[in-house]
């Protein structure tokens, strides 16, 4: 008799061995229909997957992760399936699941159109409503590369060749389509509805410059049509909010050919920079940090002792000087340990913490460059904590809650954490790494955060809490990290004395609320859509005037403004007040002040709030409270 348990605890009893669909349909022939795979000892298995001994059992469907993520790679092999039936002269490489959906690259003789598109689109619609079943077999290996020889898969013959001699491959059949691939997959093509291609790109084979460049085709799919359409209308409004498109338009930013990735900020958009600088050093001040400056060069030496020399060159930009390598300090930490190293530190100076907005460079790959979100030269509020271990869990405990509320300031009030654990390339002992893991978990409980465990994705030094925020159209950004490090100051040599007066290794604490500036003034401007709430506004309030006989009085204006500490822009020009109106407008101003006789005499103004509300008029003086007010609430 096989057993198996299932999510709930029950356990079902079967005379030999049985294949994942027939449990489930044992259980119910709603089941047996939503089954799109199922999960043996956490291994994702096709439902055709033979079960021979006692085992736990949960069935996937649509309303699962996995299930999703069935769902997308086999939807790619759809994808595939249609490209070789309307372009037979194709050859396909690899379609991975990524984020939202897949790709599949492929290599044909002329670059795939948008009318291509959409033909392959319609055909996977009309291959899928075929509901043709998805079976597998095993092949070994170089039987697997001759077949794939014989029916001229030149490059998936490739990639199988490049397995060990000796092993076995699984292969995946629907129709006419055969692919190499480990799966599991979807039972038959009839499960794969709600799916669209997105759009299509070039990619190099194995992604070397010297190699063929192939055409990647972008897809995505969902679990239902409801949920590829709230996807794709999530897309069109990030496309609105698209800080690269409102950075042009609000005269912000810009990136340019002669310092790629590397951004010019223009007066409006630094005026940003400052006010979120200048809120972040007062998060410093009123929270215990010293604000130090490190240099940006350091010499090689140093980045060897830490370890970034090999683990992280290839990202470092270099020069040399007198016979003497140095590198453009891709992080800040170093620097801060040599800070602290000067003078005896005593365990009464602890905690100590530093911050810095420190400037960065990584050589990131051109390809990976975006906007302002991914840049090689930028700026991180980065801090570092110097501690006892005792310190560690109040430390990062009374973080998290300064993050929640520099967050909610900013107006994020989501956000998602993460303990990223040790990764398999670290330095460090183990002993170490479990300390440090142990205290950031406890940390998060201690503050009543539910948290995940990502697995392996700790820095090379330190395991971290990674906290991502959730933004208003419901996309993900990981901004934040608190990460624990043993390892630093031990290979550069930092010591405090003890209360027993002996010397000690301090733990380094590594934190950063907002990340890079630059990333984070993006994810500031696609979250309000280039409306900043008027604390952080370039501009918070225009005045125009009518006509000419009104200049004077605006002016006034104006300058009674700007002496309360507002940022005010005046505009005296000849032209029709509607069409002033409409150009403040689409700056996005939080306030327009419109001045004729009437207001002048009156000692007001007509004013009107973005989103084109009139709030009528006002005295000057009843204004300067409502603005005042809007700064001080940060809405």
């Amino acid at each position: 008799m096989i057993q198996i348990t299932l999510p709930d605890g029950s356990k079902r009893e079967y005379p030999g061995p049985v294949t994942v669909g027939e449990v489930a349909a044992s259980i119910g022939a709603g089941l047996a229909k939503a089954a799109l795979a199922g999960k043996i000892d956490g291994k994702v298995v096709d439902t055709s997957f033979v079960i021979d001994r006692d085992a736990p059992l949960s069935i996937v469907t649509a309303k699962d992760a996995d299930g999703l993520e069935v769902i997308r790679h086999s939807t790619a092999h759809l994808l595939a399936y249609a490209v070789k039936e309307l372009f037979p002269e194709a050859q396909v490489t690899i379609g991975p699941v990524i984020e939202n959906g897949f790709y599949y690259d492929f290599s044909y003789k002329r670059p795939f159109t948008p009318d291509d598109l959409a033909a392959i689109e319609k055909r996977m619609a009309e291959l899928a409503a075929k509901d043709e079943p998805v079976t597998r077999r095993v092949l070994p290996r170089d039987e697997a590369v001759s077949h794939f020889k014989s029916i001229g898969e030149h490059y998936k013959a490739e990639i199988i060749a490049s397995i060990p001699p000796g092993q076995d491959v699984s292969l995946y059949r629907e129709g006419a389509f055969e692919d190499l691939c480990r799966g599991p997959h979807v039972p038959s093509t009839g499960k794969l509805k709600h799916f669209k291609l997105m759009k299509l790109a070039g990619a190099y084979w194995r992604g070397d410059h010297r190699n063929e460049m192939l055409q990647r085709v972008y897809g995505t799919a969902w679990a239902s049509k409801e949920d590829l359409q709230q996807y794709l209308t999530m897309l069109e409004e990030a496309e609105k909010r698209d800080h690269r498109k409102l950075g042009r338009e609000l005269h912000l930013f810009h990136i340019d050919e002669h310092a790629p990735g590397v951004v010019f900020w223009h007066p409006k958009g630094w005026t940003i920079w400052q006010e979120v600088e200048q809120y972040m050093r007062r998060v410093y001040r009123d929270n215990g940090y010293q604000e130090v400056k490190a240099p940006q060069l350091l010499d090689k030496t140093l980045w060897e002792k830490t370890g970034h020399w090999e683990k992280y060159r290839e990202h470092m930009f270099t020069t040399e000087s007198e016979k003497r390598d140095y590198a453009l300090k891709p992080m800040n930490c170093p620097g801060h340990i040599l800070i602290f190293k000067q003078g005896v530190k005593s365990y009464r100076d602890l905690p100590l913490r530093y911050g810095e907005f420190g400037q960065c460079h990584r050589n990131e790959p051109t390809g990976g460059l975006h906007g302002i979100m991914r840049v090689r030269g930028f700026t991180q509020d980065d801090g570092h904590i110097f501690c006892t271990e005792d310190h560690i869990l109040p430390e990062c405990t009374a973080y998290t809650a300064l993050l929640q509320q520099v967050y909610k300031d900013f107006g994020f009030k989501d956000i998602i954490y993460k303990v990223a654990t040790r990764p398999e390339k670290r330095i460090g002992s183990d002993e170490s790494w479990n300390k440090a893991e142990r205290a950031l978990m406890d940390s998060l409980r201690a503050s009543g955060c539910e948290f995940e465990i990502a697995v392996g994705d700790g820095a090379f030094y330190g395991p971290k809490i990674e906290y991502t925020l959730k933004d208003a159209i419901g996309r993900q950004w990981q901004c934040g990290t608190m990460q624990v490090d043993f390892s630093m100051p031990e290979r550069l040599d930092a010591e405090y004395v003890g209360e027993d007066g002996a010397r000690h290794r301090p733990a380094m604490l590594h934190r950063a609320i907002v990340g890079s500036m630059e990333r984070f003034i993006g994810i500031l401007l696609e979250q309000h859509a280039g409306a900043l709430p008027a604390w952080l506004a370039p501009v918070q309030v225009a005045v125009l005037n009518i006509t000419d006989s009104q200049a004077q009085y605006a002016t006034e204006v104006a300058k009674m403004l700007r002496n309360q500490g507002l940022r005010v822009e005046l505009d005296l020009r000849n032209e029709k007040i509607t069409y002033k109106i409409r150009e403040h407008s689409l700056q996005k101003l939080p306030y327009i002040l419109v001045v004729g006789d009437k207001e002048k005499a009156a000692g007001a103004a007509s004013v009107r709030a973005r989103g084109n509300l009139d709030l009528g008029v006002m005295p000057v003086e009843a204004f300067v409270q409502r603005i005042s007010q809007d700064i001080a609430s940060r809405t």
